[in-house]
């Protein structure tokens, strides 16, 4: 869980480098994959290999799913 958080912290930090948001080294400095409540480290996960090879896309902030705004 904390490699596949990792992963996507550095792709979102990339990306909103990329749209010009100031991503500096003391904002960085302060994120953690282990700061997540969906992670549930008592829990039993399963895993499943995707159809398609590769990441899925980074969640858009306004996008809803499911009724809840992400």
């Amino acid at each position: 869980m904390v490699l596949w958080n990792s992963l996507y912290l550095d792709r979102a930090a990339k990306q909103l480098a990329a749209d010009g948001f100031p991503v500096t080294d003391d904002l960085l400095a302060r994120l953690s994959p282990l700061q997540f409540d969906h992670i549930n480290f008592l829990g039993r996960y399963a895993f499943f290999r995707p159809a398609e090879a590769g990441r899925r896309p980074l969640r858009q902030p306004s996008v809803e799913e499911d009724g809840w705004k992400v």
